[in-house]
């Protein structure tokens, strides 16, 4: 099947729409100042992500030529607004953006001549690749909405609820950890039809180790007995660079929580709850899962690991999700909604050797820092992964606000290891002896 089938096949048009669908109920409560906020070097404006949006998809799907030149805008000076590798994030609140009306007006004008493109050329292979580069860029702005309107402390955006299995499931084994045996390894995407990142190409061989990986992420009640136990005081459980945010941060617990009357709270967006104690551990950077790994004497697991616990059967054969290679619901996968599940919550969704959650509920931290797979060749749009090799760490898995359609075993994240702003926790490996 090439590409163009798998995106016919897929509903290309009806992708489109559901992520524009998607952008729009995260920000249709955002008005006035909220589309600004302050200016925060984690978040964009508001009014001009969206502005943002628009731009990219009219750039690769209706402006862009063969000969790499750009065709004009249907919005005059569209480029000095909203091309993000040449506008510098600070000054992005005091660029002459158009209204919402207008904005939304662009969105809407751009989306229109896509589709009427796509019918135009319904057998044009490299427009269905931009299109859908279009869908899961989109997909992954409105995950960082999510992002925005947590940090900003706005409400909880107003997504329809997720019909999830709640009830946990009894592990298969004492101890909480799955045992791998490790071996050969194929990492990375595989070249079989669908769109996938520059980044996940291609898959190779690397031979890991037999190790053992904790079925479930850390939890609130786990991270908890850390910080009580002034884990955050102590340097021997920090790196120099962790030791350094810290002090540098006066952080004494993870952002979000605060203890009231001897009990933790935690900020779920505009409001205030009691910790949830079963549910995953989230909002801590790389040198805070790094830290709580010396402390319960762990590790975090190499992306490696990571891929092989969750994409391996135990028969040999690589699957595209934990459990198989149909796109999980909500029953296998806490995807879509707006706050996690509790960490051994969904059994059916998970692995096959039991680990819960490797797709959905919580991004999660590896010990890995983010670079190319042997033969790495950028795809046309460059800036995506080359110019942050080596500067960031890799995260799998995805959160409670990943769209389906974007995640999968082989899907790469990567943020800076200070950053404690998305939906992040982690999971832990054992020591080897």
């Amino acid at each position: 099947m090439s590409i163009l089938e798998q995106f016919n096949t897929a509903g290309q048009a009806a992708q489109l729409r559901a992520s524009r669908a998607r952008s729009l109920a995260l920000t249709q409560d955002l008005r006035g100042e909220k589309l600004f906020g302050p200016r925060l070097p984690v978040v964009n404006p508001v009014l001009w992500e969206l502005g943002h949006i628009a731009w990219f998809q009219e750039r690769w799907c209706l402006r862009r030529r063969d000969d790499g030149s750009l065709a004009a805008s249907v919005l005059p000076g569209a480029d000095a607004l909203y091309d993000s590798t040449a506008i510098a994030h600070n000054l992005r609140w005091d660029l002459p953006l158009p209204a919402l009306e207008a904005t939304l007006a662009y969105q809407d004008r751009v989306l229109d001549l896509v589709q009427a493109r796509m019918q135009r050329e319904s057998d044009n292979p490299s427009l269905a690749y931009f299109v859908q580069l279009c869908v899961f860029h989109e997909d992954m702005h409105a995950e960082a909405f999510h992002y925005t309107r947590q940090t900003l402390a706005y409400a909880v955006p107003q997504l329809p609820l997720q019909d999830t299995d709640g009830e946990a499931g009894a592990l298969a084994e004492s101890g909480g950890d799955a045992s791998i045996p490790g071996g050969r390894y194929l990492l990375g995407a595989g070249r079989g039809p669908g769109f996938v990142f520059d980044n996940e190409k291609w898959e190779h061989p690397v031979d890991v180790r037999p190790f053992r990986i904790a079925r479930c992420s850390v939890s609130n009640a786990q991270y908890a007995e850390f910080v009580e136990d002034r884990g955050y005081l102590r340097p021997e459980f920090w790196s120099e660079a962790g030791w350094r945010w810290l002090q540098q941060s006066g952080k004494q617990a993870p952002h979000y929580w605060r203890k009231r009357d001897g009990l933790w709270q935690q900020r779920r967006f505009d409001t205030w709850v009691p910790l949830p104690l079963r549910e995953p551990v989230i909002h801590v950077n790389w040198h805070e899962a790094q830290a709580y790994c010396r402390y319960a004497g762990r590790r975090l697991p190499r992306e490696a690991e990571w891929e092989m616990a969750a994409a391996g059967s135990g028969t040999g054969a690589k699957r595209r999700y934990p459990r198989g290679d149909t796109t999980p619901d909500a029953r296998r996968a806490n995807l879509e909604g707006s706050a996690p599940a509790p960490v051994d919550a969904l059994p059916a969704g998970a692995s096959g050797r039991d680990c819960r959650q490797m797709i959905g509920n919580v991004w999660e931290w590896t010990d890995t820092t983010f670079g190319p797979y042997p033969g790495f060749e950028p795809d046309p749009y460059e800036e995506y992964s080359q110019p942050w090799f080596g500067t960031q760490k890799v995260l799998r898995g995805g959160s409670f606000a990943t769209p389906a359609r974007l995640i999968r075993n082989t899907w790469r994240n990567f943020y800076t290891p200070e950053r404690y702003d998305l939906f992040a926790g982690f999971r832990t490996c054992a020591i080897e002896t």
